[in-house]
């Protein structure tokens, strides 16, 4: 379990540079989301090939149609919910995006007891509601940000469908194989719908420059292969609800280096600050309960 938190710890800080790619990468979020996959998934099947065990684990899945359909689906819910997080970014700023994110924790309170048919936790929910109430506390006072805002919630919401199904089909397969299934879903799906998006959200090319490709492939590497390898591990041992409640940590990090290398200090003000405490004071307290349960199991 020690090896599992430390995992999540480092996909924690990879993912806290997520929404800085996402805003210097001039593409709009459509774009970006399309090749971001596309360079994943072709680097995932690079090392699954190079793997001395490509042999067994990748053939093998090819011939379990089942367990690949569902795969490319919740590749599907992926890429929905990084459109709409980069979408968030780009109508706002990096710290409205990632804060919006927190509100992936609430969505999985509601979601996994249903989708896993289990009674509603209202410790899990009340830790959500402190999340919540930081996100409204900065909707409400900064009129700025609404439709940052809204895009972020929505994105929270397929960020939560993600989490909870891939938990579901990660028992049993490789986690390279996964993502390379998941990348390769999402990026069929942005394909069928592009031009259908480029036609409502047009744009002068569909190209990267010299500058976003480079930006794309390290992206890709560290913040997509690597992060997301580290976090299906984590799933198969931590439930999902610890995990996206842990993630809510992102925005901390986020904040701090969109603040030293964007300058977003000077965009945020006081109630931004506000809900950004509530939100850190939501993952304090399910850290203290999950200590505290675990320190009262030691005593039995």
């Amino acid at each position: 379990m020690k090896q599992a938190f430390i995992k999540l710890h480092i996909s924690i800080v990879l993912a806290g540079f997520t929404g800085i790619f996402g805003k210097i990468i001039m593409l709009n979020e459509g774009l970006l989301v399309c090749y971001r996959m596309l360079i994943t998934a072709l680097v995932m099947l690079a090392i699954l090939l190079l793997r001395t065990h490509a042999h067994t684990s990748f053939p093998n899945l090819l011939r379990r149609g089942k367990t690949g359909g569902r795969l490319l689906g919740v590749g599907c819910l992926l890429a929905l919910h990084w459109v709409f997080f980069f979408g968030s970014i780009k109508s706002s700023n990096v710290s409205i995006g990632v804060i919006c994110f927190s509100l992936t924790g609430f969505f999985t309170a509601f979601l996994e007891p249903l989708m896993n048919k289990r009674k509603i936790s209202f410790k899990e929910l009340s830790f959500s509601l402190v999340t919540l109430l930081g996100i409204l506390f900065i909707f409400h006072f900064d009129m700025r940000y609404r439709t940052g805002i809204l895009l972020g919630i929505v994105s929270s919401l397929f960020a939560a469908l993600f989490t909870i199904t891939n938990k579901q089909v990660a028992t049993g397969c490789p986690s390279g194989v996964m993502l390379l299934y998941e990348m390769t879903g999402g990026f069929l799906l942005l394909v069928l719908l592009m031009p259908f998006y480029l036609y409502f959200f047009p744009v002068a090319t569909i190209l990267p420059d010299k500058m976003d490709w480079i930006y794309l492939l390290l992206f890709s590497v560290f913040c997509t292969v690597l992060l997301y390898l580290l976090q299906i591990d984590v799933l198969k041992s931590i439930s999902a609800f610890t995990v996206n409640l842990s993630y809510n940590l992102e925005p901390v990090y986020s904040i701090l280096i969109a603040m030293l290398f964007l300058g977003e200090a000077k965009e945020l003000n006081f109630s931004f600050y506000i809900g950004l405490g509530l939100i850190v004071f939501s993952v304090f307290l399910q850290t203290w309960s999950v200590w505290k349960s675990k320190k009262r199991v030691s005593y039995l």
